[in-house]
């Protein structure tokens, strides 16, 4: 049986936020938890991982700023601080008291950014595979015209097979997927956060973290290096670290049970099955 219960859209730090909800009553008593995807993953593209997590936790997918069915245009800002400021607006629009927030990639350094403010109700944040790139920093991995260039194929229409040449490692229906949505992200929201990677360092804000973190890592890929990860738990003492093995950036696609094992019982309940 599906764990979705529906999607929505709030109007929240001035803009519409569309999400996701899964699990809903069957997360009574444990907190909510906000997934907050990457760069062009709509939150649609995370549904499987929201089936999980509705086993336990009453669960939203947030389509950021400028993809999926949230807000877009030329005028809308679509930095760092103003991603940040949405998960919160979107935290106290729903009445969340306390809530757990798992970002993966972009998303993670959303979440640092949010967490910097010291919110009252964030109590906990995963980090997965967040780029650590900035300034003086070694350079994302992944290249723009990466983005740009399927972003492009995706507008015009694509399918599965036309999808294979970005992501060939996936299967038929995740490169399906991402084919039928990935037109919903706004290049020049893209174009931003692939700029605010490099120009915008989460490293000054990981001190100023109250909630308890956890960082989730690809054991392929490096994006997150060992050198990285003891900056980070220098930076945020009592940092957790899992690295996630035969799994490349984007983790759950490549190791699904292996991203849920990672978690333990950081949000106060497993995810992986016995």
């Amino acid at each position: 049986m599906s764990n979705f219960l529906y999607g929505g859209n709030v109007h929240a730090n001035g803009i519409r936020q569309h999400y996701l909800r899964y699990g809903g009553a069957r997360g009574a008593g444990r907190d909510p938890v906000i997934i907050v995807p990457g760069i062009t993953s709509p939150a649609i593209t995370w549904g499987f991982v929201g089936e999980r997590f509705g086993e336990s936790f009453d669960t939203y997918i947030l389509d950021v700023r400028g993809r999926g069915l949230s807000e877009a245009g030329a005028a809308l800002n679509y930095g760092l601080d103003a991603q940040a400021a949405d998960v919160l607006a979107f935290a106290q629009t729903l009445g969340l008291e306390q809530y757990s927030v798992v970002g993966h990639s972009m998303g993670g350094r959303i979440g640092v950014r949010a967490g910097r403010s010291k919110p009252a109700g964030l109590r906990r944040l995963v980090l997965a595979d967040p780029p650590v790139s900035g300034p003086g920093r070694r350079p994302y991995p992944a290249k723009l015209p990466w983005y740009v260039d399927s972003m492009a194929q995706a507008r015009q229409g694509m399918d599965a097979e036309a999808m294979r040449a970005f992501c060939p490692s996936w299967t038929d229906a995740q490169r399906q997927l991402r084919a039928e949505w990935l037109h919903t992200c706004d290049e020049r929201a893209v174009i931003q956060s692939f700029d605010d990677f490099h120009n915008d360092d989460i490293h000054a804000d990981l001190p100023l973290l109250d909630a308890a973190v956890l960082l989730i890592t690809a054991e392929r890929g490096d994006v997150v290096l060992d050198a990285d990860v003891e900056e980070i738990q220098r930076l945020a003492p009592g940092t957790r670290h899992h690295r996630v093995p035969a799994a490349g950036h984007m983790i759950p696609w490549d190791n699904e049970e292996g991203f849920y094992a990672a978690f333990g019982d950081f949000l106060g309940a497993p995810l992986a099955r016995a």
